[in-house]
């Protein structure tokens, strides 16, 4: 797993801890869970409880569902899908 660098835009809302990405385990916030993004190579993601609700979210967890089961080897949530679509759909998540 790499260091993932985001856009400019999402600076801001890093330094909220609203979405974090780390290549390095970190203790988890109470309140975040942690997701592994990517195709390729897995980054690891912080992000809110709240996002369990939010419609995009679901979608996108019931992906991963399909694609890995329950019963991961990576031991984690991990997510079939480009780290550039993450971010997007966590942007429009903060965005309602």
């Amino acid at each position: 797993m790499g260091i993932h660098i985001f856009p400019k835009s999402m600076y801001t809302k890093l330094a909220t801890g609203r979405c974090q990405s780390s290549s390095h385990v970190i203790d988890v916030p109470k309140g975040h869970f942690s997701v592994y993004v990517g195709e390729n190579s897995l980054k690891r993601f912080v992000v809110p409880l709240a996002y369990l609700k939010h419609p995009s979210f679901q979608s996108l967890l019931n992906l991963a569902e399909e694609e890995f089961g329950y019963a991961h080897p990576m031991g984690g949530l991990t997510f079939p899908c480009k780290e550039e679509i993450f971010i997007e759909l966590v942007q429009n998540i903060q965005l309602t």
